[in-house]
């Protein structure tokens, strides 16, 4: 082989893994826009005056900028927007709290049917929210919570239980039993071993959980318009509502789905990529 035919095959293979990586980067960005199209269409409805809304200049963007919309959808939502976050955070804190203890009991102390108990808490998760409404609605009623937001609260734990316990117990299965035995050598019972040494290595844990939670209940529908009365009604049921009348207000009501969808946007935006690392970890040994 020559001494000029090396450096020119270097060179085409240089341009090859060039040209492939631009045609990647060229695809990736082409599928992102597809998918930020809703978000362009809302974002521009909202800020078109309702006199620029219609079929035909769906896609233009707004002649004359204007706030009205969010301002209104800011006015009508706003008890409703305090309503979500009161229910979401002790919901998500308390079924990431109890699936953690939970996946902490089923990983590391062994005991009589735990193998039962495990797969029974996991069906909890393929019971469709129809199928447990009218006992569901029974059950509150007779705890006196049908109206309330802790009515709600208590559904969205129990019903988070399942996939938070899952996450916690597949994560701790990856902790060494040895660092948990030597623990309890130490001395350590049951509350202590968690909270000194399974505990501070959960944080990725916790962070999927918590992400995964807080987007389930902040976008949850069926049960909100189902158990709450009008004063302690979510988000989702308020915005279903702006589309009520027969003149139907788009810029409204596309400044209000953007309200209600900011926070979990935010999340995801903030918490996404330890969101991705907390799903790995611990999938890997060794």
């Amino acid at each position: 082989m020559s001494a000029l035919a090396l450096p020119q095959r270097r060179q085409a293979a240089l341009r090859r893994r060039t040209f492939t990586r631009a045609a990647i980067y060229a695809t990736l960005i082409f599928w992102a826009l597809i998918y930020l199209i809703p978000i362009y269409l809302v974002l521009v409805t909202s800020l078109k005056p309702r006199a620029e809304v219609s079929l035909d200049q769906v896609w233009t963007l707004p002649r004359q900028v204007s706030t009205d919309a969010f301002i209104a959808a800011v006015e009508r939502l706003s008890p409703n927007f305090l309503n979500s976050v009161a229910l979401t955070g002790p919901a998500t804190i308390l079924s990431a709290v109890l699936g953690s203890l939970n996946g902490y009991v089923l990983s590391k102390w062994r005991f009589r049917g735990a193998n039962i108990v495990f797969p029974l808490m996991l069906f909890g998760m393929f019971i469709p929210y129809q199928s447990v409404l009218i006992p569901l609605f029974q059950l509150l009623s007779q705890l006196r919570l049908t109206g309330t937001l802790w009515g709600l609260i208590l559904t969205h734990v129990v019903y988070g239980l399942p996939i938070t316990t899952l996450i916690f117990r597949n994560y701790y299965a990856e902790i060494p039993d040895e660092l948990v035995e030597a623990a309890q050598i130490d001395g350590a019972n049951f509350f202590n071993l968690y909270a000194k040494v399974i505990f501070p290595l959960s944080l990725p844990g916790f962070v999927v959980v918590i992400i995964w939670q807080f987007t389930q209940i902040w976008n949850e529908y069926l049960f909100a318009v189902t158990l709450t009365d009008p004063a302690s009604q979510p988000i989702t049921v308020a915005l279903s509502q702006l589309a009520g009348g027969q003149a139907i207000d788009f810029s409204l009501q596309m400044a209000g789905s953007f309200l209600a969808a900011l926070p979990t946007l935010l999340v995801y935006i903030l918490l996404g990529r330890y969101f991705i690392r907390g799903l790995l970890a611990g999938s890997v040994k060794g």
